[in-house]
């Protein structure tokens, strides 16, 4: 006789693997699968509200629209343009600037639509310095990744977490914004060092770029002036509520839909157009994995998974360890939003026997810098790496590879051993 054990087990690994293959569309695969588990009562509609996180949901659809929105002003633009101005022609300082604005930009805002602006500007300012664009781009996408790990808004699998574990954005800000700050810092010294031979301009060049550059005009970029300025106010807002929200007992879900439907009402923009920007496929990929990881939690293999591990790891520092480096790894060949979905009801029920809390900022190390691993191992990667190849630059799996790897593992192993000190050690 089939149980439902089987039958949430057979459904998750079957929409695991056709997430995996992309033979359909990810958000495809999780609608199904979660369909399946409805119908078959693995997962009681009474329950459904138990397992679908709309804290994580509205989040993002929240924030998806204060960005869509802040797009349409040219705010994205006209930074790209002054960040570049700012570097005067150095490569050192184009590298060190563009780092620190993707990572800055990452931390409060959708990745893929920091580097979908920025990478554009970076290809055309190599192309003016006449080397190679390789180490900036590499350099955008690993400071882009470590960014997203940086706030609870920063990166989906944050969110996930934070909403999971009921974790603020101070918390966030207080145990891992200084991990990522370092590990910014180590991961451009590392590429400076690999790269260090391609990154030079003589002095008569470097005044030849210099005028190109003071032929752009930021202002240019700026398409609504008015808009320009309301983005800049709805964002502060935001980002200053979300640092206050746990002291003013409101969810983060809520201070995004605050800021989403503020900037709507103060812009005028066109609800139609600016909601159908919003990455409505992400968001029901959301809806259904939750629902099918929900059928492992409710048929209680998670509960016995779990209690495997924690039978097997002595300690909170063993679980820290195995947790941070499991994640990363993981998350460097598959999506680590399905991983962290996965992750999250497992570490809870590691909590009868262990102090989960620092486990839940190794969750958030691993699934969030496991993504700098692999060319595939985040959308800011493919992303990148698509623009760059019809821009004629070709990065290869194996290129990205020999550098992503070794960035991901110095930067992982920071943070571990921060973590580590911290909670284990101190």
């Amino acid at each position: 006789m089939i149980t439902m054990e089987a039958v949430a087990l057979a459904v998750f690994l079957f929409t695991y693997g056709l997430i995996m293959s992309e033979r359909i569309h990810r958000t495809v695969a999780a609608m199904f699968g979660a369909a399946v588990v409805m119908m078959l009562k693995v997962v009681p509609w009474e329950k459904l509200p138990e397992y679908l996180d709309l804290d994580t949901i509205f989040l993002l659809a929240g924030m998806m629209i204060i960005v869509n929105t802040a797009r349409n002003s040219g705010l994205f633009e006209y930074l790209a343009i002054k960040t570049a101005k700012l570097a005067k022609g150095s490569p050192i300082r184009v590298l060190l600037l563009f780092s620190v604005v993707t990572a800055l930009v990452s931390s409060f805002l959708d990745n893929v639509t920091t580097v979908l602006l920025l990478t554009p500007m970076l290809l055309y300012i190599s192309r003016l310095m006449e080397i190679n664009p390789m180490p900036f781009l590499l350099s955008e996408i690993f400071a882009s990744n470590i960014g997203g790990a940086a706030t609870l808004i920063g990166d989906p699998p944050n969110i996930m977490i934070g909403s999971a574990a009921k974790l603020s954005f101070m918390d966030f800000i207080l145990n891992m914004s200084p991990i990522a700050f370092i590990d910014l810092l180590v991961s451009i010294v590392l590429i400076y060092f690999i790269y260090r031979g391609a990154l030079k301009v003589d002095e008569r060049d470097r005044e030849k770029i210099n005028r190109t550059l003071e032929r752009l005009d930021e202002k240019a970029a700026i398409k609504d002036l008015a808009l320009f300025r309301k983005s800049i106010a709805t964002i502060g807002l935001v980002v200053m509520l979300f640092f206050l929200h746990d002291r003013l007992g409101v969810e983060p879900a809520v201070v995004a839909l605050f800021g989403a439907s503020f900037i709507l009402l103060w812009s005028r923009e066109k609800p139609e157009e600016v909601l159908e920007k919003v990455e409505w496929a992400t968001l029901f990929f959301f809806g259904g994995l939750f629902i099918i990881v929900g059928g492992l939690v409710e048929t209680g293999l998670i509960g016995q998974l779990a209690n495997w591990i924690t039978s097997h790891i002595v300690g909170e520092g063993e679980a820290l360890i195995a947790i941070a480096w499991f994640s990363a790894f993981a998350s460097a060949i598959i999506d680590n939003i399905p991983f962290t979905a996965t992750m999250i009801p497992l570490i809870k029920a590691m909590g009868g026997s262990l102090n989960v809390y620092p486990l839940w900022w190794a969750l958030s190390l691993g699934a969030c810098l496991g993504g700098n691993g692999t060319a595939i191992g985040a959308s800011a990667n493919v992303v990148v790496i698509g623009i760059a190849e019809r821009e004629g630059v070709k990065i290869t799996f194996g290129d990205f590879l020999k550098i992503g790897m070794f960035i991901m593992m110095a930067t992982v192993a920071i943070g571990v051993g921060l973590l580590w000190i911290r909670y284990v050690w101190w």
